[in-house]
């Protein structure tokens, strides 16, 4: 996997890892895009030759999201939570758990969104149980999937499919 070279990584505290980029799109298009079961069927396709089969979010404080991605051999990777916290289009705070065992335990992830001159910054941190599941995480693709992916939603939202959903946004 390769990705742009356009996500920033850190870690914050021993059981967090931080992750930010800015996209040339306003806050409330990249907010919608997170938000939306409709937008996010767009771009969240995860690596080449995958697609997300399944795609539910009850986007509120308390709702549920669900996701499922098939891979081109067969491969299945689903993952779900509840969103504790939800302020459109500001921030997102949500819990985190794969069906398969990538890490012990769950993850906590907040989404947070600022807007300066039309452009977007993207700050995703993940907090993990411990210390040595975070540093077990980090020795997976993690970052650059995730950077795969942000570069799938930089690259819609500059499709004329991403502008006519920014002017149905008002």
């Amino acid at each position: 996997m390769q990705g742009s070279g356009t996500l920033t990584l850190t870690t914050p505290g021993p059981r967090e890892v931080r992750m930010t980029r800015v996209f040339d799109a306003p806050r409330r298009l990249v907010f919608a895009a997170l938000s939306q079961a409709e937008l996010l069927k767009r771009w969240f396709s995860g690596p080449p030759g995958w697609n997300l089969a399944v795609c539910e979010i009850d986007a509120r404080q308390g709702g549920k999201y669900r996701y499922v991605w098939h891979g081109s051999n067969g491969e299945v990777m689903g993952m779900g939570g509840t969103i504790e916290e939800f302020v459109a289009p500001e921030f997102m705070v949500s819990s985190e758990k794969f069906d398969q065992p990538w890490y012990e335990g769950s993850a906590t992830s907040r989404i947070e969104l600022s807007e300066t001159g039309g452009r977007t910054t993207l700050t995703l941190t993940v907090q993990y149980d411990s210390e040595q599941i975070r540093d077990a995480v980090l020795k997976f693709p993690m970052a650059q999937g995730v950077e795969m992916g942000y570069d799938n939603l930089a690259a819609w939202m500059a499709s004329a499919e991403g502008e006519a959903a920014l002017a149905q946004l008002g």
